[in-house]
């Protein structure tokens, strides 16, 4: 090997980072793209897998970060474990926490048996369906709301990566 060890979890960092980086801007453009001229909750079901993909993304980048500094032993295996243990590295932060939570949401969004749709190929288009018994509307204001949430967090645990801020 020519690098050391200590260079190779860096990238592997580095790399999670860029792939949620990749599904932000894939996001951006079903937002402010697609769903301008193809207004459908189809549309929209991608535009939350793809939020979902970034979000594991960049939840492993700080699990590996957490692992190299030996805070924790491993990753977990589920998207779940990997949610609240990242929550868990960072007691008391309300963006992480509200960050966790979309995320959980999200994802019981997207497995979501027929969601209703509404107002298909017009501006207004949403999927409605109900989580944890309530009513979740979906459309193209809130999933822009959703994604830009989760973009200013996305460039937080890039500037902790660069060592911006720790």
């Amino acid at each position: 090997m020519s690098e050391s060890s200590d260079e190779y979890p860096d990238e592997e960092r580095k790399e999670l980072l860029s792939e949620a980086k990749e599904e932000l801007k894939r996001v951006e453009h079903l937002i402010y793209v697609s769903l301008k001229y193809t207004r459908t909750v189809d549309v929209l079901l991608n535009a939350i897998g793809r939020m979902i993909e970034a979000y594991e993304y960049a939840f492993k980048a700080i699990l590996q970060g957490a692992v190299d500094k030996k805070k924790i032993p491993e990753i977990p295996g589920t998207p779940i474990e990997r949610g609240n243990l990242v929550r868990e590295i960072y007691p008391g932060d309300e963006q992480v926490s509200d960050n966790v939570e979309l995320f959980f949401l999200l994802r019981k969004l997207h497995r979501s048996p027929n969601p209703e749709r509404e107002q298909e190929y017009r501006r207004h288009v949403a999927m409605k369906t109900f989580v944890d018994g309530r009513e979740e509307i979906v459309n193209i204001d809130i999933i822009t709301k959703y994604y830009l949430f989760q973009l200013d967090f996305y460039r937080r645990v890039e500037a902790e990566f660069q060592g911006k801020q720790e």
